[in-house]
């Protein structure tokens, strides 16, 4: 059994039952499109308590809002489920995200409460009917994106929708209907009110897109940028290229390297190369034939650090993100790098990451990506054991010869692992000859016992 064939049977056992029950929303308006939906979700009219007693097998996700998880048969692996909510109205949102109370309503009452008209469709698959009571196959048929009613009042509802509208019209290649583009304009400022994790998961879905520009765009023209990233904003309008031969602005570069991440990059790739270059309008500097920006990874590594904080996004994906950013120009010289640094950086969890960052920078500013060619091949060639062999000494080996934990004990052990790595030594011989040799040409006797 497929979730689309456990959909319908739900459907039909419910309206076996004698009540009316249609799929809604999102699943609706892919069938139309010829996608296939995430998942599945009815509405009905029958209320919590008759849906569960319908089925075996339910959880009462929110069942003050009329909504019961179905569960049904396991399939290689994963537990069918659907979701059944009994068509309501709303009452008003004073924390603008949830209704303070619902009641209970018809299949009309229950599409105009919605956020946009593509998404208030229901379908009953049994009967093979449409009911569109908003007009939402007419815009999807159109191209358009358009709040149901009055757009203030749905965004008001939930100031996320504001965000959301974004994302849907970049996936689906809509355009926001002017009124519903000029009320998320007008509200723009209010976004901040929705948590953190939220506004993180709108923007993780609408970067990993593959028209993830436009959907930036977007943010910007409707004023959402401001709102949420401002950070962004000093790159509309600094300029690129010399300054006697400027090649568009800042925000335009960061676009066109969006666009050559690929397809389906992963969300701290897509963030990382967002940032990476958010430093420079803080360090840009003119002389007469040119525009500098010393150290802005380094900088730009700080903002993102702060941004990905802001966002609560975790640890792994922010430390991920931050190290693009400080790293976004760190192999442009790797065919001349000693192998210690270049291997270091290759071993690195991130490196495909990084690979991927520095070609979309290089493509997106007409230059080679032979530098990017040079690593791959040393991926190639080196086998785990050559990034990170094992040590030939550790510090408890220095502990046995007396070396305390400081500077000079850090200083043997970072001395020892480039030789290492570069290849220069092999054993663990050789590794205490440099230990002794440090030692003594530095004067640090005094240290060892």
């Amino acid at each position: 059994m497929t979730e689309r064939e456990f959909a319908i049977s739900v459907v039909k056992q419910l309206q076996d039952a004698g009540h009316e029950a249609l799929w809604a929303g999102g699943c609706v308006r892919d069938e139309l499109l010829g996608l296939v939906p995430k998942d599945y979700d009815i509405a009905t009219g029958a209320r919590p308590e008759q849906v569960q007693a319908l089925f075996r097998r339910t959880l009462a996700l929110g069942a003050s809002f009329g909504v019961i998880e179905i569960l049904g048969p396991r399939v290689k692996g994963q537990q069918l489920r659907v979701q059944v909510a009994t068509f309501r109205t709303d009452g008003g949102y004073s924390d603008g995200r949830r209704p303070d109370e619902v009641v209970f309503a018809s299949a009309r009452e229950d599409a105009v409460r919605r956020d946009f008209t593509i998404n208030g469709m229901f379908f009953d698959p049994i009967k093979s009917e449409l009911h569109d009571f908003v007009g939402g196959r007419a815009d999807l048929h159109a191209r358009i994106l358009r709040a149901i009613g009055v757009p203030e009042l749905r965004f008001q509802e939930d100031k996320l929708r504001l965000l959301r509208a974004v994302r849907i019209a970049t996936r689906f290649e809509l355009a926001i209907e002017p009124t519903t583009a000029a009320a998320i304009k007008a509200m723009a400022s209010q976004l901040p009110i929705v948590s953190a994790e939220r506004i993180a998961e709108e923007l993780r879905q609408l970067l990993v897109h593959p028209r993830r520009t436009r959907g930036l765009n977007l943010l910007l023209d409707l004023g959402l940028v401001e709102s949420i990233l401002p950070e962004l904003l000093p790159m509309k309008g600094l300029p690129q290229g010399l300054p006697s031969q400027p090649t568009g602005d800042l925000w335009g570069h960061v676009m066109n390297v969006l666009d050559f991440i690929g397809p389906s990059p992963s969300f701290p790739l897509a963030l990382g190369t967002l940032l990476h270059d958010v430093g420079k309008p803080r360090v840009v500097a003119r002389t007469l034939d040119r525009y500098t920006f010393y150290h802005h990874e380094h900088v730009g590594a700080r903002m993102a650090d702060a941004l990905a904080l802001q966002l609560k996004l975790s640890s792994a994906e922010r430390e991920r993100i931050v190290w693009l950013v400080d790293k976004h120009q760190y192999l442009a010289d790797a065919p001349r790098m000693r192998p210690s640094k270049l291997k270091v950086i290759l071993n690195h969890s991130g490196i495909r990451d990084l690979l991927a960052l520095h070609r979309a920078d290089a493509l997106a500013t007409g230059k080679g990506v032979e530098h990017v060619e040079f690593c791959e091949q040393r991926l190639r060639e080196w086998l785990p054991h050559d990034l990170n062999p094992a040590s030939l000494i550790t510090g408890h080996d220095l502990l046995q010869m007396g070396v305390e934990p400081g500077p000079l004990y850090k200083k043997l052990l970072d001395a020892v692992r480039e030789a290492q790595l570069d290849g220069t030594i092999t054993t663990r011989e050789e590794a205490m000859v440099i230990v002794r040799r440090i030692i003594q040409e530095g004067g640090e006797a005094a240290e060892v016992r």
